[in-house]
């Protein structure tokens, strides 16, 4: 997660938009793939998507916390970002994992949880923008490190 030192001028308006967009587009997702069993499915099979890519890439410390298997040692090029959470499994390098990323990173967690294998289009539907992007807005832009505390 590398920090924007000075967020661009009116991106909290963006993000709210972004957020208010994301929710009526998820209008048209039939009820029963969120939080069902189809997205627990989806959500399961993104983390051993996980568990294997980060089994194979990591080089560091693999540990449970938060409810995320936390693969560290991550070569740059397997992951976006600062890290990247694959349904219960977060990939990163090694850099510093805070209690505030953790946290971040537990939204996206139970972002999976809900939306199951629809979870990656829709993150890239909405964009590599983190102050545009909802799921990463609704996660904490703070806690994710994209922008300064206070801003």
């Amino acid at each position: 997660m590398s920090p924007i030192s000075t967020p661009p001028a009116g991106w909290r308006d963006a993000a709210d938009r972004a957020v208010a967009r994301g929710l009526r587009q998820d209008r048209w997702i039939p009820g029963f793939l969120l939080d069902s069993p189809i997205s627990r499915l989806g959500y399961l099979w993104g983390t051993a998507v996980g568990l294997v890519w980060g089994t194979v890439w990591s080089t560091g410390r693999v540990e449970k916390r938060q409810g995320l298997w936390v693969f560290r040692g991550m070569p740059g090029w397997t992951f976006g970002r600062g890290g990247v959470c694959v349904g219960g499994c977060f990939l990163t390098g090694n850099g510093r994992i805070t209690p505030a990323l953790l946290r971040h990173e537990a939204v996206h967690k139970r972002q999976w949880e809900h939306y199951g294998a629809l979870m990656p289009v829709l993150y890239l539907l909405a964009g590599r923008n983190p102050l545009t992007n909802r799921f990463e807005i609704e996660a904490g832009l703070e806690d994710g490190r994209y922008v300064p505390r206070g801003s």
